[in-house]
């Protein structure tokens, strides 16, 4: 089995869903009581929040290069948004990044789609880094046009489930704007913030939801038992 490092803590909730899954993916797939093998570097949310995320390399970097002291053989990002420093990590570190958007993009593509909606926070919706990997699979991306939207599911993620409050007027209203996107043309929806799967999930769509945080913890457990 190969040995795992997770930089985590971006959020905690989130973090303890990968543990979760990892563990139970593993033991599903070799039984009895084998479980993985794995490090967690769990990060202080807010030091990255009071830096801003476009100034919080070296923070990521920092827990990625002390895990590789403790000889893990691949790392993982779990956050969607940390993956704004993916490409700069893995040269930095010299391991290999099990990248989140890569292994959604292939999920997709094995369902034939062409056309997604994204959500995730405003840096994953705005910035390119996200958007750019979904496209080089030949998947169109559309995310909420209005301002005002993308700064509601910001705040939902970062005051709500970031903390692990759950509000039903939030899961509401998240539903409503999924569904505008599917009117535009999405053929399914990415949750692509580990901490939104707690809020929305395939029971609400007819279409196909993708779970970054379960898609991820599936492409690390085949990892570490390759």
């Amino acid at each position: 089995m190969k040995k795992i490092g997770l930089v985590g803590g971006i959020s905690w909730v989130s973090t303890i869903d990968y543990y979760k899954l990892i563990n139970e993916g593993a033991n599903k797939k070799l039984g009895g009581l084998q479980f993985a093998e794995c490090l967690i570097y769990s990060v202080n949310f807010g030091d990255i929040q009071e830096k801003t995320w476009q100034n919080s390399f070296d923070i990521l970097l920092n827990a990625c290069l002390s895990l590789k002291k403790s000889d893990v053989e691949a790392i993982v990002l779990c956050a969607n948004t940390a993956h704004l420093y993916a490409d700069q990590l893995e040269k930095e570190t010299g391991l290999p990044l099990i990248h989140i958007g890569t292994e959604t993009a292939k999920a997709i593509t094995q369902k034939k789609l062409t056309a997604i909606g994204l959500l995730g926070t405003s840096f994953t919706m705005e910035m390119d880094f996200y958007k750019d990997k979904l496209k080089s699979f030949g998947i169109n991306v559309l995310v909420p046009e209005n301002q005002e939207t993308r700064d509601y599911v910001q705040y939902v993620l970062k005051e709500e489930l970031g903390r692990g409050i759950i509000n039903q007027d939030s899961k509401q209203k998240y539903i409503k704007i999924a569904d505008e996107l599917i009117a535009r043309g999405a053929e399914g929806i990415i949750l692509g913030c580990t901490e939104i799967p707690m809020l929305i999930d395939q029971s609400n769509f007819s279409v196909p939801v993708f779970d970054t945080t379960k898609i991820h913890a599936e492409a690390i457990v085949n990892f570490i038992l390759s």
